[in-house]
């Protein structure tokens, strides 16, 4: 029989040891926020949290408790505008890393 690993051991150990990976993952959650897939975005960023900085962490740096941050994080979460700024905000800062947002033309 083969042995199997949980898909998100797998993640947070590579998030741990793959700055770039970490980075890379940020940035995909938040371009599929901007790009109207907010489900998927809170999904990543879920898992990006607890690969990092850690609900409990996150909580104490954006003064919102870990249960609420788990449940706008979950996959029917609806975070408001304010509180998914403060995640990402925390969450890039925890990765040192600076976000900036680009439009380019779509293809039609």
């Amino acid at each position: 029989m083969a042995l199997t690993r949980d898909f998100k051991d797998t993640v947070k150990e590579r998030l741990l040891r793959d700055p770039a990976f970490a980075r890379a993952m940020l940035d995909e959650a938040a371009t599929l926020f901007l790009n109207g897939e907010p489900n998927m975005a809170r999904l990543i960023l879920r898992d990006l949290v607890n690969a990092s900085i850690g609900f409990e962490t996150l909580a104490a740096q954006t003064g919102t408790p870990s249960k609420s941050l788990h449940r706008m994080l979950s996959e029917n979460g609806n975070p408001a505008m304010d509180n998914l700024a403060a995640i990402f905000g925390a969450v890039r800062k925890h990765l040192g890393v600076d976000m900036q947002a680009h439009a380019v033309e779509a293809a039609e």
